[in-house]
This record gives C-alpha cells, structure tokens and sequence, in this order.
C-alpha cells in the first residue's frame, strides 16, 4: 500500500489514539469494523479527529517528501558510470539536493 494513500493515513490516525488497536476501515468512519477486543472502539468524533489531526501533520512534513532525490536506478547508474569514468556526478546530485533543501 503506497504511504500517503487514504486508507494509509487513515489507518496511522486511528492507531495515534488507538495504539496497535486490531480493525478494518476504508477512508470513512462508516468503513471502520472494529475488531479490538481490549480498546473500545473511537467516536465518530474522535475518528475525525484524529484524521484531521494526521493529515494536518502529513501536510507539514511535505518538506520531507519533496526532497527529490534521484530515483535509485538513476542513482545506481550514476554511480557505476562515476567508478568507471573517475567522476562524481552521483555525489554531486545528492549534495545539490541537500543544499536546495536545507533542513529547517
């Protein structure tokens, strides 16, 4: 499952207040099937919350996922053409990553 999917980001917010809690759910509360038999399953309040609150964090840590690195196969071949020609085409792209992203 991609990280950044719905049901992704909605499965993360249900356990930030329901720790490891055991459930089924979609991108809606109607979807969530509670399976946990020690935690009582969360409000549709406290669902919706949690939502907010877990997408409002993703959106500050877009910093993160912006930083665009190479793919690793272009970083894999920039690194075989680098050992077979003596250059640094593969450290000079990370670095030029690194210092058009400065961390905060």
């Amino acid at each position: 499952m991609k990280e950044d999917s719905t049901v992704m980001k909605t499965v993360r917010a249900i356990w930030s207040i329901r720790p490891k809690g055991q459930f089924d759910v979609g991108e809606t509360y109607e979807s969530l099937t509670w399976e946990d038999e020690t935690q009582v399953k969360p409000t549709e309040q406290e669902f919706n919350d949690a939502v907010t609150a877990w997408n409002t964090e993703y959106d500050a840590l877009q910093y993160q996922r912006d930083r665009q690195y190479p793919s690793i196969g272009d970083q894999l071949d920039m690194q075989y053409h680098d050992e077979l020609n003596g250059t640094t085409t593969w450290k000079d792209a990370v670095a030029k990553v690194k210092s058009d992203n400065p961390k905060g």
